[in-house]
């Protein structure tokens, strides 16, 4: 019992007076602006709240998006490839844990061995008789680094924190792949949309044709009337035509985002209803927090401060505590018997005194891997608060613009209608009507474009945002540990 007295009071003494050499880790500043610029132009959700809750793509009140949104964690490939890179990650932490422990090992052996001999000199040359023995053996083995300088622990804390990072990451992923699934299907609206203005524009167009030829059979108008009106049907037919190649491709799209083979799966014709919803700005300093990218890039600088700490340590002497026992014999009926122990410990310190200026190089090299990751942190932090202003402008510019084509298209159908009955009145010539019609047409489809890029804009400003995500939401240090998922 002695031994294991004297491995414990070493280990309670290493715990005592370790310290951890390298630099504490210190968040590095970011530049955040007082307010975003933009946000005076956007209406922001009532009553105020300043986070969005829960599922953010629930707030477009669309059961399809609904439920395409739900088939994305389960079933995409690359969220389930993050997913298992933070396993990965953590597999890591508890692998760098497992050096605060010493390492026992254990073994059993038997070996019988018999001289040679010819080896044995004597005088008189007599004969030498041969001898046979057995070695029966049960060793036990320990050894164990205590942490005097703090390595372990600043390769824990490196290692958790780039566990952290990675959940970030699959955070980041999931947020970017259901933005990207809600801008296709808002997009594959919008083609629908167009599509059924297109249908209602042919079926229009194709009367139109009717009613021109019946006026050229009754000698009214020329012939040139009904080829005019012949061209502008066709073109338009053509236009219906073409949007199905988009709206297969988006659809295909839709298919893979849901982890869903893109011969099996379709999506059901529906135009366009939805308009952009009162989103939760918040202020600009609530965006390091609810940013996953940020978080991931910040637990990322806390890893790399870690290193300056694992490569400081090189320079300091290493100490291990070995301990071995167990029992050996000569034969079998005496092995594991008490007189058979046997017992060594004793400590061992190994100090690197020349390595080449290797140290020195590995420092510098944790160094400047720490300036790399705060510098990327704070162009993560740019980027960031650019996306939302980007978004913020683009709603409110689209807004503007929205009214003044609502206006157009009135306007046009009411110029429509007037050169229609003038056209019929023998006023004015079918060129007036084609005109009139293919602005009709334009303004429509500019309308219905501003509506689908309002929605685009609303899903990136919602993603720039965070999607609701919070740094809290990131795994703590003993949760990385734990057995449990």
């Amino acid at each position: 019992m002695k031994i294991f007295r004297i491995i414990l009071a070493a280990m309670i003494l290493s715990a005592l007076a370790a310290c951890a050499v390298g630099p504490n880790y210190v968040r590095p500043s970011a530049a955040v602006p007082p307010k975003f610029r933009e946000v005076s132009g956007w209406k922001t959700a009532r009553p105020a709240d300043s986070r969005i809750r829960g599922p953010w793509w629930k707030i477009y009140n669309d059961p399809t998006l609904d439920r395409l949104e739900a088939r994305v964690n389960v079933s995409n490939q690359n969220i389930i490839q993050a997913e298992a890179q933070f396993r990965q990650a953590r597999a890591l932490v508890m692998a760098a844990r497992a050096a605060y422990f010493p390492t026992i090992g254990v073994g059993v052996s038997f070996s019988r061995s018999s001289p040679s001999t010819t080896t044995v000199s004597g005088f008189g040359g007599g004969h030498i008789q041969r001898t046979e023995s057995s070695d029966y053996s049960l060793p036990v083995s320990a050894s164990w680094e205590p942490d005097f300088w703090g390595k372990v622990r600043r390769s824990v804390e490196s290692n958790s924190a780039n566990a952290q990072a990675s959940a970030a990451d699959l955070a980041s992923a999931e947020l970017s792949i259901q933005a990207e699934l809600a801008q296709d299907y808002f997009q594959l609206r919008t083609l629908d949309a167009q599509k059924k203005l297109l249908d209602r524009t042919v079926s229009l167009y194709k009367d139109s044709l009717k009613l021109t030829t019946n006026r050229y059979n009754a000698g009214v108008v020329s012939e040139a009337d009904v080829a005019q009106a012949d061209t502008l049907l066709k073109t338009t037919e053509a236009q219906d035509i073409d949007l199905g190649v988009q709206r297969a491709q988006l659809e295909h799209a839709v298919a893979v985002l849901t982890g869903t083979p893109a011969p099996s799966f379709s999506i059901p014709p529906m135009p366009l209803t939805a308009s952009p919803p009162e989103i939760p700005v918040g202020v600009p300093s609530e965006l390091l927090e609810r940013r996953p990218d940020i978080a991931a890039a910040e637990r990322r600088v806390a890893a790399a401060n870690a290193q300056i700490g694992v490569a400081d340590a090189a320079y300091y002497p290493s100490i291990t505590l070995s301990a071995s026992g167990g029992f050996q014999s000569s034969s079998i009926s005496t092995w594991l018997t008490w007189p058979s122990r046997f017992w060594s410990f004793g400590p061992s310190v190994g100090w690197t005194i020349f390595s080449g200026g290797l140290r020195h190089a590995q420092t510098a090299e944790a160094g400047a891997a720490y300036d790399a990751s705060v510098a990327a942190y704070r162009e993560t932090t740019l980027v960031a608060f650019q996306e939302v202003e980007d978004n913020l402008s683009a709603l409110r510019i689209l807004g503007q613009e929205a009214e003044v084509e609502d206006a157009a298209v009135k306007a046009a159908k009411k110029s429509t209608e007037i050169t229609s009955n003038q056209y019929k009145a023998g006023v004015a010539a079918y060129l007036n009507v084609i005109t009139a019609e293919s602005a009709e047409l334009g303004n429509e489809k500019s309308a219905i474009d501003i509506s689908g890029r309002r929605l685009n804009a609303s899903v990136l400003l919602i993603k720039a945002l965070g999607g609701g995500w919070d740094a809290s939401y990131l795994p703590k240090a003993k949760e990385l540990t734990s057995s449990k998922k």
